[in-house]
């Protein structure tokens, strides 16, 4: 097989046999058409849940956007619709294959419709505005995770292998080690750890400099379990921590295998960005909250105080501010 003939495709970029955050979703908004490429691809592409046809093609470890963008310019000059998950190696590849193909890059898209002519919803200023464009010919689209269902694909083909053409003289990066990321500072939407906290983290009364400290605390409990630190809207907005750490509907969207909220109630606009973690343990003093009613485990407590105790145990040094709270 020369290409790839089909009017959509989703290309994702797999490492180490994983599959990105958002991956199934893109196969699924490309009508159920994959090509998995990177390291561990053929695992990663039998992974795959919505996919109906896929194709593999073994790539190596660490993405060399270059040259993977100009050897898969090569064969998916037919596909009318290329749409990468907004992970990060997809968010680094999908302008340098747009740039190859010469097609326009829709970027951050909550929905792609492949046409004739391709349209898609793009998500602005933090995804509080989304703006409709129709593009004239084919395109390639990154599309964010979480923002559609996966329906498991009926009977779906079996993965075939692929094999990519040579790239030719490239300007590209000279991979020289690949490093584990380190979760304190990694993309919310690959971490497989997250410990969250949200407003019922800090006292009413509590002073900013003492939020923020309860705040510091969550990362470095966080940092001591290899699990990345999250928060709600409230905490973002009230600024207590950044907001590249907000998960929800406006925030990142992210699919953990374990995710302990602490003192988060679970309004609809966090647990909006919750995929489907397979191990969810909520600490609250509200038996009766949202997040407690779909927690593996509810912890009926105050959560600052089991946090500091958490703290102790792993011998995780204590903000000043917060350890005689």
């Amino acid at each position: 097989m020369s290409d790839i003939d089909v009017a959509a495709l989703a290309v994702v970029v797999a490492r180490g046999g994983q599959l990105p955050a958002g991956a199934d979703e893109a196969v699924a908004e490309a009508g159920g058409a994959a090509l998995v490429v990177g390291s561990g691809a053929r695992e990663a592409a039998e992974a795959l849940v919505a996919a109906e046809r896929s194709w593999w093609a073994e790539t190596g470890p660490g993405l060399r956007a270059g040259e993977l963008s100009a050897r898969l310019g090569a064969v998916l000059g037919h596909v009318g619709l290329v749409v990468l998950p907004a992970s990060p190696d997809g968010r680094d590849l999908a302008p340098r294959l747009a740039a190859v193909l010469d097609r326009p890059l829709l970027a951050s898209a909550v929905r792609v419709d492949p046409g004739p002519p391709v349209s898609a919803a793009l998500a602005r200023v933090d995804g509080r505005l989304l703006v409709g464009v129709r593009a004239a010919g084919p395109s390639v689209a990154t599309l964010l995770p979480g923002v559609r269902s996966v329906v498991p694909a009926a009977r779906p083909d079996k993965p075939l292998p692929f094999e990519l053409p040579p790239a030719g003289p490239t300007v590209d990066v000279e991979v020289l080690e690949v490093l584990a990321p380190d979760p304190s500072t990694m993309d919310l939407s690959e971490a497989r750890r997250v410990l969250a906290g949200g407003a019922g983290l800090v006292p009413r009364d509590a002073s900013d400099a003492a939020a923020r400290g309860m705040f510091t605390l969550l990362s470095r409990v966080a940092a001591a379990l290899s699990a990345s630190a999250g928060a709600t809207r409230v905490a973002t907005d009230a600024g207590w921590i950044g907001y590249e750490r907000q998960i929800g509907t406006t925030g990142a969207a992210v699919d953990p295998e374990l995710y302990l909220a602490f003192g988060i109630s679970g309004a609809s606009q966090h647990v909006g960005g919750l995929g489907s973690p397979r191990h969810i343990v909520s600490v609250n003093t509200d038996p009766s909250s949202p997040m407690t009613a779909m927690a593996d485990l509810g912890l009926v407590t105050d959560a600052g105080a089991l946090l500091r105790e958490l703290a102790r145990r792993l011998d995780v040094e204590i903000p000043p501010e917060v350890a005689d709270e």
